[in-house]
């Protein structure tokens, strides 16, 4: 259906687009690093670690606009999907949260780094779950727009 094919675009050019960020991001400070050193392979340890925390931060922030949205989208849905679209939400906004307030990943518990990519893992099984869902059964407002009573013409 259009509206699922369009909810997967959307979900994919986020991602891209994120990709993209992260991939600018890396060129400019590689730019940088080489013009100040003059050798691209002397990158210091704490300007890697970094990048690597800002472009974790970035990636769960755009994780969690996209999930956001997707929560307000779903209304509707059966509760038990809308819960674990809400448990990803949850999920993504202490990950953000733990980033955003590292200074290095000393700074981060060993079970925000060792848990992390097992709960991401979870969060992309909960949004197939609810592709798949949405495949064989697309919402009739979907489908038809919202419904509201009409006034009588008196």
């Amino acid at each position: 259906l259009p509206q699922i094919e369009a909810f997967k675009q959307g979900f994919n050019q986020k991602l891209q687009e994120g990709q993209e960020k992260l991939h600018q991001m890396w060129l400019d400070w590689s730019k940088k690093s080489s013009k100040e050193s003059g050798d691209e392979t002397s990158a210091e340890p704490e300007e890697m670690e970094s990048l690597a925390l800002l472009m974790a931060c970035t990636i769960t922030q755009q994780l969690q606009i996209t999930c956001c949205k997707t929560v307000s989208a779903i209304q509707g849905l059966p509760s038990s999907l809308q819960d674990k679209v809400k448990q990803s939400l949850s999920t993504i906004e202490e990950l953000h949260a733990s980033f955003l307030a590292a200074n290095s990943f000393q700074d981060l518990s060993s079970s925000v780094l060792t848990q992390s990519q097992g709960k991401l893992a979870v969060i992309q099984e909960y949004m197939e779950e609810l592709l798949d869902y949405l495949k064989t059964n697309t919402p009739l407002s979907w489908l038809v727009g919202p419904f509201s009573p009409r006034e009588e013409e008196q």
